[in-house]
């Protein structure tokens, strides 16, 4: 990489480029001067690179705005292709609706502001076109309030500016910049109030959901304080300030004229479900970047001014977002922010705020994990004490906690600490195993044991605890699979069962078909000894035969997978199968969840078959005490969304291949059509014009586009019939877990909560031991070692007693799974909303059932 391109990349970094110096001065100093020198001969590489640098490091957008000022004094015209490139790409960012693009580029013009490269008047333009869309988009009248999501964006993406020019903007055209406040005034007036009842990290009471404000409220409130402090802000730099006298001698650009797209009709008939769908689609394409998870008490950030918070916030997402993949890079730039300040426990906070974020994170959990990692070992003196903070804290709020965010709290910390020796204080928790088994605080210590164990071996877990050696209680079995008919003295089996399995493995030992085992069970077998005994020993020997591995599983799948399908060919006998795998793997959840997976994989059970077996009575006991149900039929319904979503890909490729298939077939068409054209007549007979070679392979080219095009066609029919028939066993698959759910709660859900909320649940002993979920000590963290303060309070909950009874821990966890679900696969419910309404989401329904639904869903309150 030449010595330009690195000091571009490098400017701000301590850095070998710019030898021992910090002083962003004498970085831009630099950098300048080799870029003045190469300008001449490489023009548009530096442009674009310069362009690329910007919007994939914009915690550095300051830097480059002074930069391109101080570049707009040597060469105006390569400074206007900046601004044009910038305008163009601004243009196609909302046209896409490309949130990132459309929020950094709008820093990036500010900070062009700054540097007087660009006019402010032409800033203050592109946000008055940005405000009169969001205000013509929640207007009753004009608009389309379901799109709200998108209006909000576009005032945010303003307010997000003012923290890097407010000041510049104040000065130079105060009337104006007070205009565009007014009309966000006038907007926050009109719009809805947003709750985050459906997307929040803790289990708040229902009723108090609508009083906190939304993001968009707060940023605006944080930018109110800003103007009333002069707009003086810590955490953005201002190198322009050191070069103003010389940049005010550069030539101002005007910024051209932008369009916001227009936001779709509303539906023909206006309903709450058309609404809510559109709604949904909305949020999907312009989803909120940040939900503010509060782990630490006010005192480790009390020292920032409100816009600073935000301004690290965006630092950190930004560095996330452009960095996912290169997670050393990542860690180096986040302990390296441009601001004068320590911030471990805010990015902390920020990362734990996007692992946890709903409906999903950005990116795979894992990223996250590899950052927490590696931030550990680049700040080994903060930030592993920060850390280890985060998780106390959020364990003592476990029983507040969303379900969703539970289970990846869980498969983080567990994997977290396989990546430490498997190290913690395990007698700070120890306690919990005085606690009822349904306590949330000892299920998710048993649920991470178990994680462990699959991530490691089950001695080796045993050894990180001896600490607290009581909690090996708390461990999966150690034992292995239970074989029916292994021959043990414990087991109550015939011999001649036992016989038949040992039979069945020496012809599987022996090499034979599937379809002489089929012969020999049609035969032999079943005549005699029936269904169920039959399905037992073929299932179990089979199971056990592919115990030894998961390869040894996929071989007997693939190739006795068969056998299983002969005798496992409708519902019912595909939940004996199940209960099967269920019984023979009962001492391990792993291979429990894997073999079913698998089975599903290769169509030998639906998933249909699956609900069944989750919602069987032995399944449902456990709903709340163990993640071994959750976690199969989680698999069953991702498999089944995953195959809706690899379909829809795969028909949009389709159909763009077909477009390009039909144009290559009408050029071949033309081609052939224009050398036919050239035939002439000698003395009565056809002369070709054109050279007989020529031809012929014109003939072949256009009849084999034309083929091309058919096959493409008939392609593109069959995929879009199977995605017909994917979307009608989805609408089959929700209906038959709705109803379920609907039917296991009304039958637990106390009759004195119909009209309640879950608040009621958890106090149902008696107001005396009411959940406090604003108790304070448990966030306080000790400062000298970050251990809880011996506050054995718990919201309500003490140490030495759970006070929420089993019944009703069941039906909170059951709803809470209920809501994870709706949220989590929200996009292939709408579609089948109306019949889930009619069947299931009916006025029958236990309205507790109706309001988790709801708020997986978002739908307003007023739909219900």
């Amino acid at each position: 990489m030449s010595s330009w391109r690195n000091l571009l990349l490098r400017i701000g970094d301590k850095s070998s480029e710019y030898s021992s110096s910090s002083d962003f001065k004498d970085h831009i100093e630099t950098c300048f001067g080799a870029l003045r020198r190469e300008l001449g001969h490489s023009s548009a590489e530096i442009l674009s690179f310069l362009l690329q640098c910007a919007e994939q490091l914009p915690h550095k957008i300051p830097l480059y705005g002074t930069l391109i000022g101080l570049l707009n004094l040597e060469d105006e015209d390569f400074v206007k292709k900046i601004v044009e490139n910038t305008q163009n790409s601004f243009q196609d960012a909302l046209d896409s609706g490309n949130c990132d693009g459309i929020r950094i580029l709008m820093r990036f013009l500010t900070a062009l502001m700054c540097s007087k490269v660009l006019q402010p008047t032409s800033l203050v333009v592109v946000f008055e076109t940005l405000l009169s869309s969001a205000a013509i988009t929640v207007d009753e009248e004009k608009g389309n309030p379901s799109w709200q999501a998108r209006a909000d964006f576009y005032v945010i993406c303003i307010l997000s500016c003012l923290p890097w020019g407010g000041a510049e903007l104040a000065e130079q055209v105060p009337e104006e910049i007070e205009r565009v406040l007014v009309g966000i005034q006038a907007y926050l007036s009109i719009r809805r109030h947003t709750s985050d009842s459906g997307l929040s990290f803790f289990e708040d009471d229902e009723s108090g959901g609508d009083v906190e404000k939304d993001f968009l409220e707060d940023l605006w409130e944080r930018i109110q304080v800003l103007s009333s402090n002069g707009w003086k802000v810590e955490s953005v730099p201002r190198p322009h300030l050191s070069f103003e006298a010389q940049l005010v001698a550069g030539k101002s650009h005007e910024f051209g004229p932008i369009s916001c797209p227009e936001q779709p009709e509303l539906p023909s008939t206006i309903s709450a479900v058309a609404y809510g769908k559109q709604k949904h689609d909305a949020e999907l394409k312009y989803p909120q970047r940040m939900r503010r998870l509060n782990i630490f008490p006010a005192s480790k950030t009390e020292d920032l001014q409100p816009i600073d918070r935000f301004v690290v916030e965006e630092y950190l997402l930004d560095v996330l977002l452009f960095f996912n993949g290169c997670r050393k890079e990542c860690a180096a730039f986040m302990v390296g922010l441009p601001v004068p300040f320590r911030y471990e426990y805010l990015m902390a906070e920020t990362i734990f705020s996007q692992l946890l974020l709903l409906p999903q994170p950005p990116f795979k959990p894992i990223y996250y994990t590899l950052v927490i990692m590696d931030l550990c070992k680049a700040l080994p003196g903060a930030f592993p004490a920060v850390v280890a903070g985060a998780v106390r804290a959020l364990f003592d709020k476990i029983a507040d906690l969303d379900m969703e965010c539970r289970t990846r709290l869980i498969l983080w910390f567990s994997h977290h600490l396989s990546n430490f020796q498997f190290i913690w204080p395990w007698e700070e928790w120890a306690y919990v195993l005085d606690l009822p088994k349904w306590a949330p605080q000892r299920v998710f210590v048993q649920e991470v044991l178990e994680r462990e164990v699959r991530l490691s071996y089950w001695d080796k877990i045993k050894q990180s605890i001896e600490n607290a050696p009581a909690l090996e209680e708390l461990l999966p079995p150690k034992s292995g699979p239970n074989f029916k008919y292994s021959g043990a003295d414990d087991q109550e089996k015939t011999e001649q069962e036992q016989a038949l399995s040992a039979d069945l493995s020496n012809k599987v030992k022996g090499r034979q078909t599937a379809r002489e085992i089929i012969l020999w069970i049609e035969e032999t077998v079943y005549p005699i000894h029936g269904q169920e005994i039959t399905l037992s020993v073929v299932i179990q020997t089979l199971l056990d035969i592919g115990s030894k591995s998961f390869t040894h599983l996929i071989t007997v799948l693939e190739r006795y997978g068969q056998v299983m399908a002969k005798l496992c060919s409708d519902q019912d006998k595909q939940v004996m199968l199940i209960s099967e795998v269920g019984s023979y793997w009962k001492n391990n959840a792993q291979m429990t969840a894997i073999t079913i997976d698998r089975m599903m994989g290769y169509r030998l059970i639906s998933n249909l078959a699956i609900v069944r077996w989750v919602f069987s009575p032995e399944n449902i006991e456990q709903f709340h005490i163990s993640d071994r149900p959750w976690e199969v039929l989680r698999n069953a319904v991702s498999k089944t969304y995953n195959r809706i979503t690899d379909l829809r890909k795969e028909i949009s490729s389709l159909k763009k291949s077909v477009v390009s298939a039909e144009e290559a077939a009408s050029k071949a068409k033309a081609d052939l059509e224009a050398a036919e054209s050239k035939l002439t007549l000698v003395e009565g007979e056809p002369v070709l014009g054109e050279n007989p070679t020529k031809l012929k392979h014109l003939k072949s080219v256009a009849e084999k586009t034309k083929e091309e095009t058919v096959s493409m066609h008939d392609s593109l029919e069959a995929k879009e019939a199977l995605f017909a028939r994917a979307l009608d066993e989805n609408k089959v698959l929700f209906l038959s877990l709705y109803k379920n759910f609907s039917n296991v709660l009304m039958e637990r859900l106390p009759d004195a909560s119909r009209d309640g909320t879950l608040q009621s649940l958890k106090s149902v002993n008696g107001d005396s031991m009411a959940v406090d979920i604003e108790e304070p000590s448990t966030m306080e963290v000790d400062d000298e070692n970050e251990r809880p303060k011996k506050s054995q309070s718990n919201g309500g909950k003490t140490t030495n007693g759970y006070n929420v009874r089993e019944k009703e821990q069941w039906c909170l966890s059951t709803l809470g799974y209920v809501k994870a679900f709706s949220r989590q696969y929200a996009s292939e419910i709408w579609p089948h909303i109306e019949k889930l309404d009619a069947e299931v989401f009916t006025e029958d329904a236990h309205p507790l059932f109706r309001k988790a639904v709801y708020s997986g869903l978002r739908r307003l309150s007023n739909e219900l």
